[in-house]
């Protein structure tokens, strides 16, 4: 195995079963919330930047697949994902909705559902509730 299947064998331990034995019932609860307080740290001032980070962090290869007006649709994807894939994506579902909340100052918050090797994130906007800035 080289060096970086090493770094992303441990990246998954850590995700998958040190997280979850360490959490909890709480896990998903928490990895939502920790996802946006990461957002808040790593600020990204573009949309287009989303993809980009998502690669380096190993969450995968992010794309945006539609964009309605209170919704936002992505898609991701990675060499994990198959019928057999139970992590929860609630972490990257966090950190999308603080991300975009923070570019436009809209309260947002996402969900995600698993198809196949695919997992899908909504972002949903609540236009009649704007932020502060």
């Amino acid at each position: 195995m080289s060096e970086s299947n090493n770094d992303i064998v441990g990246y998954d331990l850590i995700r998958n079963d040190v997280l979850q034995l360490v959490l909890g019932k709480e896990h998903d609860q928490l990895l939502y919330w920790v996802g946006k307080s990461l957002a808040r740290k790593y600020k990204l001032e573009q949309v287009e930047e989303l993809h980009t980070f998502f690669q380096q962090v190993y969450w995968g290869e992010l794309h945006l697949s539609k964009q309605k007006k209170n919704e936002w649709h992505f898609d991701l994807s990675g060499d994990w994902m198959t019928k057999n894939d139970e992590r929860s994506y609630q972490l990257e579902a966090g950190f999308l909705a603080e991300t975009l909340e923070t570019q436009f100052a809209i309260a947002t918050a996402a969900t995600f559902v698993k198809k196949g090797k695919t997992v899908r994130f909504t972002v949903h906007f609540d236009h009649k509730d704007t932020l502060a800035v």
